[in-house]
């Protein structure tokens, strides 16, 4: 069942809110920090568990690449832009900014990021939703503590969960017949260098913008096949 980890991911941030909002005064902002770091700790350890196989001379080229690109089309400024034109649009009294912002923020951290796009294709491509069990794990912490401090509007971004991961999923459905397993295996690479950066941000170690580092992932089974056709 390709959308097996959809679906849980979907359930993962609709409990995980639902706890942060119900138990939202007894969640301290020190605690919250705590628990944020492990979060980006166990973020690393992923990334690092997922760059042992896949071409380093491959994913050095479609990040260099990647990231020239996103950097030049600014999809980071862009995503900031959706957020800002979204809570605009959902402004509706004194507690609106509450919820527009909460479920923009909650949104983009569920949904734009190297591990739910790694995750998604994975899922859609080879059946196999480990990458999307652990972000689901990790998303339903994150839930959590988002909720007990942005309010109602994490719980709602699991929509917007659903139905992104579940394009994602069929979109790579369709891409499936063109890509090898080599191809897999360094679209996994470049992920996890993604997802490590993501890491490191949650830490606050780093303030890389990763959104401008997806080109990457389209980059990567290019070069994997036109080095396989020079070699």
């Amino acid at each position: 069942m390709p959308f097996l980890g959809v679906l849980v991911n979907t359930a993962a941030v609709l409990l995980g809110s639902s706890v942060g909002l119900i138990f939202k005064k007894g969640i301290s902002k020190k605690m919250s920090q705590a628990l944020m770091n492990a979060i980006g700790l166990c973020v690393i350890g992923i990334a690092v568990s997922g760059m042992v196989k896949g071409n380093a001379l491959v994913a050095i080229v479609s990040m260099a690449i990647g990231t020239l690109l996103g950097t030049l089309l600014d999809i980071h400024r862009g995503i900031e832009r959706l957020g800002d034109w979204i809570n605009e649009k959902t402004k509706r009294g004194e507690d609106a900014p509450s919820l527009s912002g909460g479920f923009v923020s909650a949104s983009i951290l569920f949904c734009i990021g190297a591990m739910t796009i790694v995750g998604c294709f994975e899922s859609g491509v080879s059946n196999d939703h480990t990458t999307l069990y652990a972000k689901s794990l990790l998303d339903l912490i994150s839930s959590t503590v988002l909720a007990a401090s942005l309010g109602l509007g994490v719980l709602f971004s699991a929509a917007f969960v659903l139905v992104f991961q579940g394009g994602l999923v069929l979109l790579s459905s369709v891409l499936a017949p063109i890509l090898s397993e080599v191809a897999i295996t360094d679209i996994t690479l470049v992920g996890s260098l993604m997802i490590l950066a993501l890491g490191l941000n949650t830490l606050g170690l780093t303030r890389i913008k990763v959104a401008n580092t997806l080109p990457a992932l389209v980059f990567s089974p290019l070069f994997t096949w036109l080095f396989s056709f020079i070699m």
